[in-house]
């Protein structure tokens, strides 16, 4: 009995941390397999084409077949598809006999109104198309808005963008009109601030009120934190807060988010950082800048090459690496770059691969190619 009830935990343990474990997307010898967050292989490179792990199976083909591996590398989904996507919201899009359907992770198909075009669940809804209208439909195939609107866009934290006419206003995730549908454009949604414009005006929608900005001609959305964001006026740009203040004036050509207190901001052809006071924290000395990581390390370019410069503004991480995203990353919308949990992704002499804070090489090993880690 102890024997037996020992085996039960270790195998227990070993896939409770087999699923939580993040893997990340490899290509060597023109095949893929995953490495693990040590630098590990642990599924060999011998697949046609894959995909990153979503919750927890990853797309593979062989034979020219798609299915689902798990993480041990097996096959969760026989390769018997013709095209498939990744899983979301416990369902993924297949395609077989030139028939699209919603799967769970065992095969089985899920049954849905849906008629015309599929579209992947997200947040646990997904379109739901009738002629050229869009409503939403749940993970149990339940319609949840029936098809009433001309566009709805990808939810954010629960609320989605959605246009009838030509005017645009925001919806929550049980269908309830939370912005009416009046404005001419419209931000994603902020629990800070929700940019919106009427005519030829642009300002913030905040506890149901559109307060309106004198002179702006374009404002972005509020990045998760921070209650600044930028905005332009007369071909410049700064900073408002979330009442739509100037807190730092429209003085630069470009800007990027706050994060971790400083913000990559471009004047006169370089790349230089502020801090919230707008006060120039690091030089304006860079050809291009990206913002800094929770780690309080900031990938900036200098000739044709990054490195990562630390809070004071010191070059850490020599500027010897590409960090543009490549591959399946490339068509993701905001894919991060620099620094994730401890590890960024780098392309160093025509090889791809992650190095830690102190700039060793993960595993001491570079790839064809190498996506974000993902569970």
């Amino acid at each position: 009995m102890k024997t037996t009830t020992l085996l039960g935990c270790l195998l227990f343990f070993g896939t409770f941390f087999g699923i939580g474990q993040e893997l990340a997307l490899v290509r060597h010898d023109d095949r893929f397999g995953y490495i693990n967050r040590d630098g590990e292989m642990v599924i060999a490179p011998q697949y046609e084409k894959a995909d990153s792990f979503s919750e927890g199976l990853a797309p593979a083909m062989s034979e020219k077949k798609w299915g689902f591996l798990n993480k041990n590398g097996e096959w969760a989904i026989q390769p018997t598809y013709d095209r498939v996507k990744s899983f979301q919201s416990g369902y993924a899009l297949v395609l077989k006999e030139d028939q699209w359907n919603y799967i769970d992770p065992s095969g089985n198909v899920l049954e849905t109104p849906v008629q015309e075009k599929y579209y992947d669940f997200e947040n646990g809804l997904a379109f739901y198309r009738i002629e050229k209208k869009i409503g939403l439909i749940n993970t149990k195939g339940e319609v949840v808005i029936e098809p009433t609107y001309d566009v709805i866009k990808p939810f954010v934290n629960g609320h989605a963008r959605v246009r009838n006419n030509d005017q645009w206003g925001m919806i929550d995730d049980k269908g309830k009109v939370v912005i009416p549908i009046e404005y001419d454009e419209i931000g994603d949604y902020s629990d800070q601030a929700i940019w919106a414009r009427k005519g030829e005006s642009f300002g913030l929608v905040t506890g149901g009120d559109f307060k309106i900005i004198t002179g702006v001609d374009k404002i972005w959305d509020f990045h998760e934190g921070s209650k600044l964001t930028y905005a332009r006026s007369d071909k410049q740009v700064g900073f408002i807060d979330t009442n739509g203040n100037w807190a730092i004036p429209a003085t630069f050509e470009k800007v990027r988010a706050f994060n971790n207190g400083l913000a990559p901001v471009y004047k006169d052809k370089k790349w230089g950082y502020i801090d919230t006071e707008g006060k120039q924290v690091i030089p304006f000395m860079y050809r291009d800048a990206e913002t800094f990581a929770d780690n309080g390390l900031a990938p900036v370019k200098e000739k044709k090459r990054w490195g990562f410069i630390n809070k004071q503004g010191n070059m850490v991480i020599p500027a010897q690496y590409d960090i543009t995203a490549g591959g399946f990353s490339l068509f993701q919308k905001n894919n991060p770059k620099g620094f994730i949990d401890g590890l960024a992704r780098v392309k160093y002499e025509k090889k791809w691969g992650f190095i830690d804070e102190k700039g060793n090489p993960l595993g001491g090993t570079w790839y064809e190619n190498a996506e974000l880690f993902s569970e």
